[in-house]
């Protein structure tokens, strides 16, 4: 493995990190007036992310920053066709994050309505637009010999563009129910309990769907397959974990179930970043988009310094936080 496959596996990782990590997160945020019938199980919903949520975004920064350094083509050509989608992502995170902040300011129902509304729409469009985005780099995007996009934004809106994104949001659904199983107790425990079973299985077809889907339209290995196919089962087993209230277990799975689902991407996908629509010898690769030899060099050396620093803290605040929360 050189160092350009190298990049390509750790971007594939950060990605996947993120969406296991922020998928709870934005999942919370879409279930959080669902799931807590009063307002104060709202707020105990919302403080089960609190210590998290700004944390995990970190995740996200750092997979675009290391597509930019390590693939500076990949990222001009998918960052420039996505541009204003990556507009709407920026005033969705933003949104959603003075949601957190505001949402508890003033003691009026219509101000906490109005928040809550903020951190639902924003928590859903964040995970679509990027499932959109990822898959639009497996479908194809018109893309000419010099890597320029030659399309509108209405070609951003590939049918498994679109499939990917209702996918993540589905899968988010899945692990914002399980997350809440293990942090909360007594009637909201019981919601997140009833939505992560109804959510579990319509994220089962969805996610059969598109594993079959991004099977036909690549060329593959049988990595994306195994991984593709561990998805719908951890899935099944995960909805069987809830019935039986094994919180934990089905927190795991419902993550392994997303994990699978990003990294199997990345796995079809490969040695392609951005496929053309236009002519596929005008894809771009990992051989062809990759940064210097000694730039990738520099970077894997501070990869290997920060990124154990990076995952020892995070997992530290997970476990000084890992008590449940009661109304």
């Amino acid at each position: 493995m050189g160092l350009p496959e190298l990049w390509f596996v750790i971007i594939a990782i950060l990605w996947t990190g993120f969406f296991v990590l922020e998928g709870f997160d934005f999942g919370v945020g879409m279930l959080h007036r669902f799931v807590g019938r009063t307002g104060r199980e709202r707020r105990v919903a919302i403080n089960t992310v609190g210590p998290f949520w700004d944390g995990n975004e970190v995740w996200l920064i750092v997979g675009g920053a290391a597509i930019f350094a390590a693939f500076p083509d990949w990222y001009a050509s998918w960052f420039s066709a996505a541009y204003l989608a990556v507009v709407l992502l920026l005033v969705a995170l933003i949104a959603r994050g003075v949601s957190f902040e505001f949402r508890g300011k003033v003691d009026r129902h219509d101000w906490r309505r109005l928040w809550s509304g903020t951190l639902m729409t924003g928590s859903l469009v964040a995970p679509l637009v990027l499932g959109i985005a990822l898959g639009d780099l497996v479908a194809g995007l018109p893309i000419d010999a010099d890597g320029e996009f030659t399309g509108t934004f209405w070609d951003l809106f590939t049918p498994f563009g679109l499939w990917t994104g209702v996918t993540l949001v589905v899968l988010c659904l899945v692990n914002g129910g399980t997350f809440l199983g293990i942090r909360t107790t007594d009637a909201l425990r019981t919601q997140a309990h009833r939505a992560a079973r109804w959510f579990g299985w319509v994220s089962f077809v969805v996610v059969t769907v598109y594993a079959v889907w991004i099977l036909v339209i690549s060329d593959h290995g049988w990595t994306p397959v195994v991984l593709l196919a561990v998805c719908p089962a951890a899935l099944a087993v995960s909805i069987w974990a809830v019935h039986a209230a094994r919180d934990g277990t089905a927190f795991v799975l419902s993550a392994t179930a997303m994990a699978c689902a990003v990294a199997g991407l990345f796995a079809a996908l490969y040695p392609e970043v951005l496929v053309s629509s236009t002519d596929a010898a005008y894809s771009l690769t990992v051989t062809n988009a990759a940064s210097a030899d000694y730039a990738l060099t520099v970077m894997s050396v501070v990869a290997l310094i920060f990124m154990p620093l990076v995952l020892a803290y995070q997992a530290w605040t997970y476990v000084v936080f890992r008590h449940r929360l009661s109304t």
